[in-house]
């Protein structure tokens, strides 16, 4: 087969969609030598190196396009040009989206990724104009779509239910946790890393863009709370870099009275991410509602005990290796990171059950079941 993927969240995008899209492509390359696979590259200069991109297999080419994704969004999904995508990437048998939309096609079979429904479970959470055009342009993928790949369970639940898309159209595809992501022993790592994002010595974690579905309001006022009832020495980061109405973030860190103990790192490169996570006491993931939920299983990868929200697709990730509660309930998320915190016999059992649970999840075994995918819509 000749597969096709859309490589240019990958290049563009350094978290979320823009990670699952290396890792699993990466995944692609070391296990299968039989495929030929075309990398579509948009916004780049053809021939030059683009960025993020790895060393390639004698089985991979890439097709670059200076065409900004910007302008193939407005032209493919907004003015809804029948132009295929072949045009751009080369004759190919399937045609992988790993970004919620998918391009005309001409011969190819389309592959789409739909990595969740926030923006109808939780609209109000949504950047209004992403939402939009999310409901314009997910039906239109789903339905021209051969097949369509959930990151998990419960995604798939949501698919079916909301958008009435036939059970036996979509995969589970669940992600991975990259091999990197264990616990960090090297003393001199762990301290440029504190020195570099201005670390507490002690401190509860949570990773994520701020955005509304993020619920970091929330988790602000329950570690108010914790500040208040207990003698704990612990100070909050919150690390990932600025998305939408995150203004409320900033104001609840004042209203609770908390300068000085709530730290915001921006952006943290994905190589300092391991050695953050083995630095925090806790990790704390009270998002309103996830597609899969990859930091709070990175962090148990690395031995980081979890408090994360039991709605969604949480559950299913984390299983009984988090303690998992109500997002909405801030005294109940105060209670479970005191109990955390002050108990070392249940933070040794969380670090254990953790560390098992994100093993079951590897790159490879996403790559495997992708793989099954493009055989079946080739069938």
């Amino acid at each position: 087969m000749h597969i096709a993927i859309d490589y240019t969240p990958a290049l563009h995008q350094g978290a979320g969609i823009g990670r699952y899209t290396r890792e699993l492509t990466a995944a692609l390359a070391r296990i299968d030598t039989d495929n030929q696979y075309i990398l579509f590259c948009a916004g780049v200069e053809p021939g030059l190196q683009a960025p993020n991109l790895p060393e390639l297999p004698a089985n991979f080419t890439v097709r670059a396009t200076r065409i900004s994704p910007r302008w193939l969004t407005i032209g493919w999904h907004r003015l809804r040009l029948p132009w295929p995508a072949e045009q751009l990437t080369g004759e190919c048998d399937v045609f992988h989206s790993p970004d919620f939309a998918l391009p005309p096609l001409r011969r190819a079979r389309g592959v789409v990724t739909v990595h969740d429904l926030s923006f109808l479970r939780v609209p109000q959470c949504a950047e209004p104009s992403l939402r939009a055009f999310l409901e314009r342009a997910v039906p239109r993928a789903l339905s021209r779509a051969a097949h369509v790949v959930a990151d998990s369970a419960n995604t798939r639940k949501d698919l079916i239910e909301l958008l009435a898309i036939p059970p036996d159209k979509i995969t589970v595809v669940p992600a991975g946790v990259s091999h990197h992501f264990r616990p960090v022993r090297n003393n001199l790592q762990l301290a440029e890393v504190r020195a570099r994002y201005h670390l507490p010595q002690w401190f509860i974690l949570s990773v994520g863009t701020l955005e509304p579905r993020k619920n970091f309001p929330r988790l602000i006022s329950a570690f108010a709370q914790l500040r208040r009832h207990t003698g704990l020495p612990h100070e909050l980061v919150i690390a990932g870099g600025e998305g939408w109405l995150f203004q409320d973030i900033y104001d609840r860190v004042a209203k609770e009275g908390l300068e000085g103990l709530v730290h915001f790192t921006g952006f943290v490169a994905e190589d300092d991410l391991p050695a953050l996570y083995t630095l925090a006491d806790l990790m704390v993931y009270p998002s309103l509602y996830e597609g899969f939920g990859l930091p709070p299983l990175e962090a148990m990868a690395c031995g980081t005990p979890v408090v994360a929200s039991n709605n969604s697709s949480l559950p299913e990730t984390l299983g009984n290796a988090a303690l998992l509660v109500d997002a909405e309930d801030t005294e109940a998320m105060a209670d479970a990171m005191a109990r955390v915190l002050g108990n070392a016999n249940l933070r040794t059992r969380l670090s254990d059950l953790g560390r098992a649970q994100a093993a079951r999840f590897t790159w490879e075994n996403a790559a495997r079941t992708l793989l099954a995918v493009y055989h079946k819509v080739m069938r």
